[in-house]
C-alpha cells in the first residue's frame, strides 16, 4: 500500500515530468491533461519533493526505465539505484549519460568490455543537434535522421601500410557536404591536410587527420589523389551545415550477361514523405525505377556503413524490394509486460505527435492523444507487405556489411529473408542489435531512447544479439576486405567484386583485364597490410532503430 506522503512525491514527481515533455512538443490548442503519477515500484523514501531541474530528469530517466525498458523486470527499485546522486560530473548531459549506462548495466545485454556506454541506448541533446547548431559544431561530427550534417562530409578514413609508412583512403563522403562538392570520393588517397604531408609518421599526423574528421578543426586545405588517379592540390574545405542524401552510390553493372542492381545506402533516414497512407521518397524511387526499367533479378545493397535510423524507412524499402504479389508479416515488435498490459502509464505525459511533430487529438472529444493511448500488445505491432514500386522480379540479394551495419540494417535483412530465393553476406560480422526504441523527451530537449522492443521475421527468427555472421567473411587481407582504395559501385573493389563472382560469375580473366584497364588501383599497389588505425568520426556508431509509427488502442 502507498502512503499518503509517499502519494504526494510521486505526484510532484510525476507533475514535473508532464511539465517537461510537453512543453518540448509544439505549441498547439491544447487544454494539459491531469499528470499522471507513476506506480511505485519498491521502496521510495528518498524520492522527495524538489525544484532542482536536474534532480527531476536524474528522476525521470529511471522512472520511464522502470516502466518503457526492455528489460525493466531487472532493474531495481528507486531507493537502491538513488539516480539522484548522479551529479558528480561537469554537465548535465554527462550526468544523465552516467545514470543511464548504470541504468542499462542491469540487462545482461547492453555492457560492451572496455566501454563506458551503453551498446543500444543513448540521450540526444537537441539543442545542440545538427539542425539547430547555429555556433562551432561540437567533436561529433555526424549526419542525423533528417540528412542534416554539419561537417566536412567524410564518413572516415582506412589506413594501409605502417606508422612510417602508410597511405589514408577515404572511405565515404556524404552528398551535397562540403567534400563532396569538392569532388572528392570514396578511393581518394589524401596526401597532405594544410601544410602536414600524410604518410610518413602516424603517431604525430593522426591528431591532424581526426581533426579533419570530427569537426575540431574548422576549415583547412587538403590535396590528393582521386580513384581516377587524376590528383588535387590545397583545395579548400571547411565544416558547413548541409542536406545530404542517404544514397551513397546507385548503377546497374552488366556482367555474365546479367544485369545487377547495386545501392550503397547510408542511413535510413526519414522519408522525404513519410506520410503514413502514402509515403514516398525522393531519393530512393528513383532509384527503384531505374532497376525496374532495367529487369533486374539481382541486387547488391551496400550497408557496411549503415547503422541503421526509422523503422519506416525500412518498412518503406522491404515494400520496395519485394517480389510481385508478396503479402504476410514483414516483421513484428514486442515489448515488455508492463507495456503490452497498458500498465506503462507513465507515458501519459509524452504527446502522441505524427511524423511530422504535429500533436494529435481526438476529433470527437478534442482530448490530445499520449503514448500511453498506444497499442503496445503482440497483435497490435505485426507489420505486414504492402507492395510498392515496379520493381517485381527480384530474386537474390547480396548484403556487404560490416561491424558497423546495425539495427534497421539488419532489421531489413533479417525481414527480407523469408521472401527471397537467396539472401546472402559478404563482409564482417554484423554490430548486433535486434531491437529498437521510440524517443522521450526530458527537460525540454533531451531525447531518450531506451531499447523498448525486439524484432524478428516471418519465421519468429531474431536475437542476433553477438550480430550476423556474413556466409563470406572479411578475411582480414587483401583477399577479401573492406577495399577502400575504390569507389562505391566500383565491380573491383574488393566486397563488389565477391557479390558479383556470386551472383554473375565470369572467368578470372575477364576480371583481371577489367581491372587493369580502367585506371584503378588493384589490391597488388596497395601496401602490405590494413593499418589498426585509432580515426574518430561518430558517423561510424550506430544510430539506432527507431520507431514513430503508432497504433491507437482500439
Amino acid at each position: 500500500m502507498i502512503n499518503n506522503a509517499t502519494s504526494k512525491r510521486q505526484l510532484f514527481v510525476a507533475f514535473a515530468l508532464f511539465l517537461i515533455s510537453f512543453s518540448a512538443c509544439k505549441k498547439n490548442k491544447v487544454v494539459p491533461e491531469p499528470p499522471v503519477t507513476p506506480p511505485v515500484l519498491g521502496p521510495n523514501s528518498k524520492q522527495t519533493p524538489t525544484n532542482d531541474r536536474r534532480a527531476l530528469t536524474n528522476d525521470s530517466l529511471f522512472l520511464y526505465a522502470q516502466q518503457i525498458y526492455l528489460w525493466n523486470d531487472k532493474l531495481p527499485s528507486y531507493d537502491v539505484f538513488d539516480p539522484r546522486t548522479y551529479t558528480k560530473l561537469g554537465t548535465d548531459l554527462a550526468n544523465f549519460n552516467s545514470e543511464l549506462f548504470n541504468i542499462t548495466t542491469y540487462s545482461g545485454f547492453e555492457t560492451v568490455a572496455g566501454s563506458s556506454s551503453p551498446k543500444y541506448a543513448f540521450i540526444r541533446d537537441e539543442d545542440t543537434a545538427n539542425g539547430n547548431q547555429s555556433l562551432a559544431p561540437g567533436k561529433v561530427a555526424s549526419v542525423d535522421l533528417s540528412d542534416t550534417g554539419f561537417d566536412m562530409g567524410f564518413l572516415n578514413f582506412q589506413g594501409y601500410g605502417d606508422n612510417t609508412g602508410y597511405e589514408i583512403y577515404v572511405k565515404a563522403v556524404y552528398p551535397n557536404s562540403p567534400a563532396d562538392l569538392a569532388k572528392i570520393t570514396r578511393g581518394t588517397q589524401i596526401t597532405k591536410i594544410g601544410s602536414l604531408s600524410i604518410g610518413t609518421n602516424f603517431p604525430a599526423e593522426v591528431g591532424t587527420i581526426n581533426g579533419l574528421l570530427n569537426g575540431s578543426t574548422t576549415s583547412t586545405t587538403v590535396s590528393g589523389v582521386r580513384p581516377d588517379g587524376t590528383t588535387f592540390t590545397d583545395v579548400a574545405l571547411s565544416v558547413k551545415k548541409y542536406t545530404s542524401s542517404p544514397v551513397f552510390t546507385s548503377k546497374v553493372i552488366e556482367q555474365g550477361g546479367k544485369k545487377v542492381g547495386y545501392l550503397a545506402y547510408s542511413l535510413f533516414s526519414v522519408l522525404t514523405n513519410p506520410d503514413s497512407k502514402s509515403p514516398s521518397d525522393t531519393r530512393i524511387d528513383p532509384v527503384f525505377a531505374s532497376f525496374a526499367t532495367n529487369n533486374i533479378t539481382d541486387l547488391v545493397i551496400d550497408l557496411r556503413y549503415n547503422g541503421g535510423g526509422s523503422v519506416q524507412t525500412a518498412e518503406y524499402l522491404l515494400n520496395l524490394l519485394a517480389p510481385a504479389g508478396t503479402s504476410g508479416v514483414m516483421f513484428s515488435e514486442t515489448y515488455n509486460s508492463t507495456m503490452k498490459n497498458g500498465k506503462a502509464t507513465i507515458l501519459a505525459n509524452q504527446p502522441l505527435t505524427d511524423a511530422n511533430g504535429k500533436i494529435q487529438y481526438n476529433t470527437s472529444t478534442g482530448k490530445m492523444y499520449t503514448l500511453n493511448d498506444v497499442d503496445w500488445s503482440d497483435a497490435g505491432n505485426v507489420y505486414s507487405f504492402s507492395k510498392k514500386g515496379s520493381l517485381n522480379g527480384l530474386k537474390n540479394i547480396i548484403f556487404l556489411v560490416s561491424n558497423n551495419t546495425a539495427s534497421a540494417s539488419e532489421l531489413l535483412i533479417n525481414s527480407i529473408k523469408p521472401y527471397m530465393q537467396s539472401v546472402k553476406l559478404v563482409g564482417k560480422t554484423t554490430y548486433g542489435k535486434p531491437v529498437g526504441f521510440f524517443p522521450i523527451t526530458l527537460d525540454k530537449h533531451y531525447s531518450v531512447y531506451l531499447p523498448s522492443f525486439e524484432s524478428k521475421n516471418k519465421n519468429g527468427e531474431g536475437g542476433y544479439y553477438s550480430g550476423m555472421i556474413p556466409d563470406y567473411m572479411d578475411t582480414g587481407d587483401f583477399v577479401l576486405f573492406d577495399d577502400a582504395t575504390h569507389d562505391f559501385g566500383d565491380p573491383n573493389e574488393s566486397y563488389l567484386e565477391k557479390a558479383l563472382s556470386i551472383l554473375a560469375p565470369v572467368a578470372k580473366s575477364a576480371v583481371a583485364s577489367r581491372s587493369s584497364s580502367n585506371g584503378i588501383a588493384g589490391s597488388a599497389d596497395i601496401p602490405l597490410k590494413m593499418m589498426k588505425t585509432n580515426f574518430s568520426n561518430d558517423n561510424m556508431g550506430p544510430s539506432g532503430m527507431v520507431e514513430t509509427r503508432y497504433k491507437l488502442k482500439k
